[in-house]
């Protein structure tokens, strides 16, 4: 139930801030679904729900341009629809058929797409940073004005390849945006277990980024930060970071026991969740109502089971094609 809360500012766009709540909700409601296909056997391996985490993807991806490349986690759903993979080709590829968007070869972490620079999903920890290092050195060399968004978790800071990349992107004033979702527990150890200097905004500027820490549960937050951030990096001043505190809703994947935190701690959480309270300061703005809300879950809704009827229709990979895409086609 939508409780009181205090309006958005007046410099808000009231459409804008619809398209935001959209956004999320479209992205949360995608996650409940891809939750309830894997528990039925329709998606297979490790299923990762960016469920609690939606304000994140949500306000980095309206900086996002079209000639920009985006390096995603396995946790990588959200992004994937945001930056415009079509949910067709997105649930296709996690029900594992060839009209999925990595040809049903990928599945849930390894979501690809060439037409909106969707560099994956990657499923190694930290794997994806020197991969938007070198998409950044290629737009620098090419004299563009493409930034390379990289998303990780906080869990990707205990790993070298993080440090050797912001110290390179630094070194060679890189246009690249580190953007860390940072929700506390990585894959299920509490950031004050795994790491030594908790405040990760530190970590950055001791290579010499511009760096800031954001709420990450505040889409207009995120939003805003990715902006000064896309401005930043287009003006050649080298790399920048943003650490975003966030949250997940549930287990780190659909296999998790989640012994690590309470169910008190979760509940307190989501009583602040992005969703929750982005819908209570829209109704104070009086920019949603009940009716309004009711419509775009049921568009929704409409957009997410034609998208499992799509993936069900699929059409599996046959073995012959098993060797295929393992070695280059090209002849000499």
């Amino acid at each position: 139930m939508i409780t009181a809360a205090e309006p958005l500012p007046d410099t808000v766009d009231g459409e804008h801030a619809l398209v935001l709540f959209t956004q999320m909700l479209r992205v949360r409601r995608f996650e409940e679904k891809s939750a309830e296909m894997y528990s039925k056997g329709n998606i297979r391996g490790f299923l990762h729900l960016y469920i609690g985490e939606e304000a994140v993807g949500t306000g980095i991806m309206q900086s996002v341009a079209p000639q920009d490349a985006v390096v995603a986690t396995y946790r990588e759903h959200g992004h994937a629809l945001l930056r415009g993979i079509p949910m067709n080709a997105v649930m296709a590829e996690m029900f594992g058929k060839q009209e999925g968007c990595s040809r049903g070869r990928g599945g849930s972490m390894h979501l690809f797409d060439k037409a909106t620079r969707f560099i994956g999903g990657n499923a190694i920890v930290g794997g994806g940073l020197p991969v938007a290092v070198g998409y950044a050195l290629a737009a620098k060399m090419r004299g563009t004005d493409a930034v390379a968004w990289c998303i990780f978790g906080e869990g990707a800071m205990a790993e070298g390849e993080f440090h050797e990349s912001l110290n390179l992107a630094e070194l060679w004033q890189l246009p690249v945006v580190f953007c860390c979702e940072n929700n506390f527990y990585a894959m299920g150890t509490a950031l004050d277990r795994s790491e030594s200097e908790t405040r990760l905004v530190e970590k950055a500027r001791s290579y010499r980024l511009d760096a800031e820490v954001v709420d990450g549960m505040d889409v207009l937050a995120t939003e805003a930060a990715a902006r000064r951030a896309a401005d930043s990096a287009r003006s050649g001043n080298g790399p920048y970071f943003i650490e975003f505190q966030t949250y997940r809703f549930k287990a780190h994947s659909m296999f998790d026991a989640e012994r690590y935190r309470s169910k008190e701690e979760v509940h307190e959480h989501e009583l602040h969740g992005p969703l929750r309270t982005f819908a209570a300061r829209l109704s104070a703005s009086g920019l949603l109502d009940d009716d309004k809300r009711a419509t775009l879950e049921a568009e929704i809704a409409a957009e997410i089971e034609a998208a499992v009827a799509f993936a069900e229709a699929g059409t599996p990979e046959p073995v012959d094609d098993l060797t295929r895409f393992v070695y280059s086609e090209v002849q000499p």
